[in-house]
């Protein structure tokens, strides 16, 4: 089995350290590819970057020649995943919903907790278009900015520990999700610190990722997801009219 693991920034070292912690978290006889987009910004944190993002990981994806089982997309919280599900005949799972969905068997609410503030409103609004908000207890920003992450684990793990224990007291939340693509490898270390259950959207995607292929599944093409219509698209990466998966 291969798996495609598409980081949404282009910033090398993330994709490296997210490919690293997805191999360790696959069953033996997993491949991890991780892929780096060819364009956009060194880390999103926002609409704008998170649409550029979008457009970057289809084309990335697409210029992809060999063959696959399954796509992740590891940024939380950004779009684009729909995009993939119309393109590709494979599994696609995003982060974001790979992390709430498994929160959600182990606790009855949770909670996530992000980098930068800005991006509090894109991860509610995802997991509001997933229906994964209900069980939702709170969306709180750590403050560390995507790139600090990598540069100061330590302090990422304090401000990621000081906000998810105010979830889990005052937010009532029994699991916190960790709400970055570049939080990886943090997960032991915070669920030591606060006694709660942590996820990593990575890791997580990868199981659900491995699970859907065993089972054949994969996304439904008869409405929603479709494939795109053939029709001329002008100025468009021509990658992204082939056919891949």
């Amino acid at each position: 089995m291969k798996i495609l693991v598409v980081n949404v920034n282009t910033t090398a070292a993330i994709t490296d350290a997210i490919a690293h912690h997805a191999r360790a978290s696959a069953s033996p006889g997993t491949e991890i590819v991780g892929l780096t987009p060819h364009f956009g910004a060194e880390s999103v944190e926002g609409n704008f970057e998170s649409y550029l993002a979008a457009i970057a990981v289809m084309q990335r994806v697409m210029s992809y020649d060999e063959p696959y089982d399954a796509v992740i997309q590891a940024g939380y919280g950004e779009h684009g995943r729909e995009g993939l599900q119309e393109l590709l005949n494979v599994p696609v799972v995003d982060i974001t919903e790979a992390a709430a969905s498994v929160a959600m068997l182990l606790g009855h609410r949770y909670s996530v907790v992000t980098t930068l503030d800005r991006t509090v409103p894109l991860i509610e609004d995802r997991l509001k278009l997933a229906g994964l908000d209900a069980r939702c207890a709170s969306v709180r920003a750590s403050g560390m900015p995507v790139l600090e992450l990598e540069r100061d684990p330590v302090r990422a793990i304090d401000a990621v520990v000081a906000q998810a224990e105010r979830a889990v007291r005052d937010d009532h939340a029994e699991v916190i999700c960790l709400g970055c693509g570049g939080m990886v490898g943090l997960d032991a270390k915070i669920r030591e610190r606060t006694g709660v259950p942590v996820v990593d959207g990575v890791s997580a995607a990868v199981a659900l990722a491995e699970s859907l292929v065993r089972l054949g599944l994969s996304t439904s093409k008869v409405r929603t997801y479709a494939t795109p219509r053939r029709k001329q698209i002008v100025g468009w990466p021509q990658a992204l009219l082939g056919e891949a998966g």
